[in-house]
């Protein structure tokens, strides 16, 4: 009797064993069935500007691969500061990632937010854009010289919108400024299109935004670009000169990129990096940026942490110089 009970427990234990080998923790099961749901991508500004058009673009590629809906959230304030606070503090399980600008290696400096780099998980870069002189399609100076010049004679009274206070395009028409020893006034929006709405309407007299961001109403005659500030000219508009064809060593660009909250499980973050590799890749994004004069500048995880790094020591020794305001 107690040879059959002993033996009895020894299957039940060996059973018991073999089941457990058999499971996989719930976390791991979890990451292996990644992903089963939609995935939620957060844009820190409103739609209509270059960082959601991208968003939406590389979403769309992505899902290819992904096989699951990639659901676009604007999440828009601060600069980008609400969005991006969202991403860092949401779950670390691949369901939730975010667009994010260059601001991102800039804001702590302007002391806006404590947000930098390091607490986020990069997944990729994905295109660059230098930011561009644009004005009302009837304004009374058609280069940028007749522009700055105008500026000088009139102190303070050249409205200059931005994407926000602390933006990257903030930083490129207060670089423009101090270059050119003239005084903007400078007007905040809430993104890029907001921005360049205002001007179509003549409520301001100019923009220090992306050209694409500005493209639409170039093509519809009621603006015109006066100068890029890129190392090169646009392609869209090779008869615009650069700044530094014209004396101001002023060159501002503009990136866009993913991150998912830090701490993301590296399987998971790996099939997104993937994703987005093949979504920049594709015909569809290449002929995007042909289209808006984005140039399409994949990089991977590895290379980005290392840029958004090198950009937050640029920008943290470049911020406290300038007069911001």
């Amino acid at each position: 009797m107690m040879k059959k009970t002993l033996l009895g427990l020894l299957c039940v234990s060996v059973l018991l064993l073999a089941g457990c080998g058999g499971q996989k923790a719930p976390e791991q099961a979890a990451k292996d069935k990644y992903p089963k749901k939609e995935i939620q991508l957060v844009v820190p500004f409103g739609a209509g500007g270059a960082s959601d058009a991208t968003s939406r673009i590389v979403a769309k590629g992505m899902e290819e691969k992904l096989k699951v809906p990639i659901v676009i959230n604007n999440k828009t304030g601060g600069t980008g500061v609400v969005g991006m606070s969202f991403v860092q503090t949401s779950a670390k399980d691949g369901y939730t990632f975010g667009y994010i600008p260059v601001e991102l290696t800039m804001l702590k400096s302007l002391g806006l937010t404590d947000l930098e780099p390091s607490k986020f998980d990069m997944i990729g870069r994905a295109m660059v854009l230098p930011a561009a002189i644009t004005v009302h399609a009837d304004a009374p100076y058609n280069t940028i010289e007749e522009f700055l010049d105008y500026a000088k004679k009139n102190p303070g009274k050249v409205k200059i919108g931005n994407s926000g206070a602390g933006s990257i395009w903030h930083i490129a028409s207060t670089a423009l400024a101090n270059k050119a020893n003239v005084k903007f006034s400078d007007i905040p929006f809430d993104g890029a299109a907001p921005a360049v709405t205002a001007l179509m309407g003549a409520h301001i007299d100019a923009v220090a935004v992306s050209v694409p961001e500005v493209m639409a109403g170039i093509d519809a005659k009621k603006l015109k670009l006066l100068a890029v500030m890129g190392p090169e000219r646009d392609k869209k508009f090779p008869n615009v000169p650069t700044l530094k064809e014209k004396g101001y060593d002023v060159e501002i660009v503009g990136w866009g990129g993913f991150v998912v909250p830090k701490g993301t499980p590296d399987d998971v973050k790996k099939v997104l990096a993937d994703a987005l590799k093949d979504s920049v890749a594709s015909e569809s994004f290449k002929k995007f940026s042909a289209e808006r004069g984005y140039t399409a500048a994949y990089m991977s995880s590895e290379e980005f942490t290392k840029f958004t790094d090198a950009q937050f020591k640029f920008y943290s020794q470049l911020i406290p110089t300038m007069n911001l305001k």
